[in-house]
């Protein structure tokens, strides 16, 4: 705004930038505000309705789903190769021909011409090459879908309907828990848990595939939840009244080779859509199958395989005192730390001395989080575990901190949107957008006649380039935010009706075409600024000091401003100088009366 100021405050003859370069800037910005847009146009008009779905649900089920369609398609290829050895790749085979042929050549061997199905899948050193292959053309779809989306225009829940939630913490509960010997401060007690507590949340929200959550702690001790879509209001309070159940299991490291044999033979007949079990017989009956999880560069889980655990929790996370990440003393390796209380210490330190040599896993959420090996008997309860990077170590202090405080937690309010009342708020928007800025064009069209016309593509522009702006920020869109851009578009036009104004008295002193379009924006230069900085000061506060809806309204109103002072004073002085210079105009067609 700062750059737009000092442009506009320089006279004509100390203006650099001539009329060229004044329509290249202004192509550059609406390029620049496509390139922002394009994600947001790729999600909602080019993105299938299946696609959105696969891309919004969890990384643990892309995974799934992409492995799956893997073996599907690779069986598929080996079956047409058998049916038909001396088959062509067809049209859509394309990305298959294009990798067997780069396989030949690192393999220093004539690529077949013409190149059959068969000759392709043999180009391959496995078929789990090919299965990657696949595999991964599915994930990098899906991927980049997700990547459209995180990237475009968002929709709130009074949009797209879903579910706010508002959840109070019992941090008094967890300040009353310590033992009065600890030495943790009651403050400090209260943030790490509020923080854990929101890192719980999250990560239990996402694991059931509940799309782009938006979790925040609100004041002290309460949390805001949003959730878009459509969401079972007792599925999503189970979820965040259910507490990280964290415990001890021990390890069937024969039942574990057994299933992972078992597995690989039929990786899409072991579980069903719910991912369990279609046929128990093959594990023990007093054992599950649970995946073994590390955690990413992101963060995020990633599950490395599975482990056949004991049903009967050895030691439950209630136990654990206190949880911190160290180094071993000879190597210098992380380990984790933590301190369990008396009948804890009592009951690993049995447990450990019958089990030396077998496998513990730590279980979080149904999850293994961490394998070890118990070495020997553990007594006195302390415990180290070790085996795992510093970010791993660090992942699992989080874990065990998460049974350590052990936050309660109570849905205080929730209120729950339908997706038909979502549609149709978007339809009313849409059409109170569309019939304020019809009728305003019409207005200007009537009332400025030639004029008027700049008016109306300024407009366009000014809408275009306010969603192109929402979108790269990652901005999300309500009703209050519709009322910003509605607001927006009258104020626009305050701004050329100001301009217009002017010049129509330019025009009565006698002033050419040239002279009076350029005292006119002068002199109303300062009459616009005024008006916009102050509702921009204005908008800067409630955006700060608001919430919610607030804020939304504030940021459509801030963007809006800075919209409008550029395409009021930079492309509508363009589309007058044009007039002008290229088509040579004499008089300003600006309204009923005026030469």
């Amino acid at each position: 705004m700062l750059l737009l100021l000092r442009t506009l405050r320089q006279n004509p003859g100390q203006q650099k930038m001539n009329k060229r370069s004044r329509f290249i800037f202004i192509l550059v910005v609406l390029a620049v505000c496509f390139g922002f847009l394009w994600p947001s146009l790729k999600w909602y008009a080019m993105t299938p309705k299946e696609d959105k779905a696969l891309a919004l649900s969890t990384l643990e089920n892309i995974k799934d789903y992409s492995s799956v369609k893997a073996a599907s398609d690779v069986a598929e290829l080996k079956e047409a190769v058998k049916s038909n050895p001396s088959a062509e790749l067809g049209e859509d085979q394309a990305w298959l021909l294009k990798t067997a042929k780069k396989n030949y050549k690192d393999m220093e061997k004539d690529v077949p011409s013409p190149m059959t199905l068969r000759d392709a899948l043999a180009s391959f050193s496995s078929e789990k090459e090919i299965s990657d292959l696949i595999e991964g053309r599915y994930r990098n779809k899906i991927l980049a879908d997700k990547k459209n989306y995180k990237n475009s225009v968002k929709l709130g829940l009074d949009l797209s309907g879903g579910m706010s939630v508002i959840v109070k913490a019992d941090l008094d509960a967890v300040v009353n828990a310590q033992d009065a010997t600890s030495s943790v401060d009651p403050e400090t007690l209260r943030a790490t848990a509020m923080s854990q507590a929101i890192e719980t949340l999250t990560n239990r929200i996402d694991r059931f595939g509940l799309s782009s959550p938006t979790i925040r702690q609100q004041g002290e001790d309460r949390i805001y939840i949003e959730i878009p879509g459509s969401a079972e209001a007792d599925q999503i309070n189970s979820i965040i009244r259910g507490r990280g159940i964290l415990n001890f299991r021990l390890v069937d490291t024969e039942a574990t080779s057994s299933f992972n044999t078992h597995y690989q033979a039929n990786r899409t007949g072991t579980f069903d859509s719910q991912g369990n079990l279609i046929d128990p017989s093959i594990i023990p009956e007093d054992c599950e199958v649970l995946g073994y999880y590390t955690t990413d560069d992101y963060g995020l889980d990633q599950r490395e395989g599975y482990l056949v655990v004991k049903k009967e929790a050895i030691l439950d996370g209630k136990h654990i005192r206190s949880a911190e990440v160290g180094t071993e003393d000879i190597t210098g390796k992380p380990q984790v730390s933590f301190t369990l209380d008396g009948e804890g210490a009592q009951i690993f330190a049995e447990f450990t001395s019958n089990n030396v040599g077998k496998n513990l896993a730590i279980v979080s959420d149904d999850r293994v989080k961490s394998n070890a090996t118990i070495r020997t008997a553990i007594t006195g309860g302390q415990v180290a575990i070790t085996g795992f990077g510093q970010q791993e170590a660090q992942n699992l202090q989080k874990v065990l901190q998460t049974a350590w405080l052990d936050v309660p937690l109570d849905v205080e309010s929730q209120q729950v949107i339908g997706a038909s009342l979502g549609d149709q708020a978007i339809r009313q928007g849409i059409f109170a957008i569309a019939i304020g800025l019809a009728a305003i064009m019409i207005f200007m069209l009537i009332w400025y006649h030639g004029a008027g016309f700049n008016a109306c593509v300024a407009q366009v522009l000014n809408l275009y380039i306010m969603f192109s702006i929402l979108s790269a920020l990652n901005l999300t869109i309500t009703l209050p935010s519709i009322a910003g851009m509605i607001l927006t578009i009258g104020m626009a036009v305050d701004a050329n009706v100001i301009i217009f104004e002017r010049i129509k008295e330019e025009i009565k002193l006698g002033k050419d075409r040239a002279s009076a379009v350029s005292a006119g924006f002068s002199n109303a230069l300062w009459a616009i600024l005024d008006s916009n900085i102050t509702t921009f000061i204005a908008a800067a506060f409630m955006s700060q000091l608001g919430s919610g809806s607030i804020q939304g309204f504030a940021y459509s109103l801030a963007i809006g401003v800075v919209s409008t002072l550029f395409t009021a004073l930079v492309v509508s002085r363009l589309m007058f100088d044009v007039g002008t210079e290229a088509f040579h105009k004499k008089n300003v067609s600006i309204g009923w009366g005026v030469k």
